[in-house]
């Protein structure tokens, strides 16, 4: 099981197949992970455990442990825990590529850039 350390938190891999991608990712109090895109897979984010501020194309959405969302390729987001406890929630990803190289970082709280170098 692949696992790996963030700034924001970390996730670990749960399942890898060609068609789908499941990851357990845990956010940090007071964290967020960077603005992004994909252009190769779209997510799915279900939450298991407190609260996540999700941005989705620049507009807020509060979702609550048993809550979902998903984003489509090619869509901008983020996700942010504004709370005092750790975040997790589940990612289940689809489409044609799952290789972290795939993410066209717009903002970052911790100075990484894309790995493709699109980001504006």
């Amino acid at each position: 099981m692949e696992f790996e350390e963030r700034p924001w938190g970390w996730y670990k891999v749960l399942l890898d197949t060609p068609t789908y991608k499941v990851k357990e990712i845990l956010v940090k109090p007071r964290q967020r992970l960077s603005y992004q895109l994909h252009h190769k897979r779209s997510e799915h984010w279900y939450v298991v455990q407190g609260e996540a501020t999700m941005t989705l194309n620049d507009k807020e959405i509060l979702l609550k442990k048993g809550e979902y969302i998903d984003i489509p390729v090619e869509h901008k987001h983020r996700v942010a825990n504004r709370g005092d406890k750790d975040m997790t929630f589940i990612e289940v990803q689809t489409g044609e590529y799952f290789g972290e190289d795939d993410i066209v970082r717009f903002e970052d709280d911790y100075g990484r850039q894309s790995s493709d170098h699109l980001n504006t």
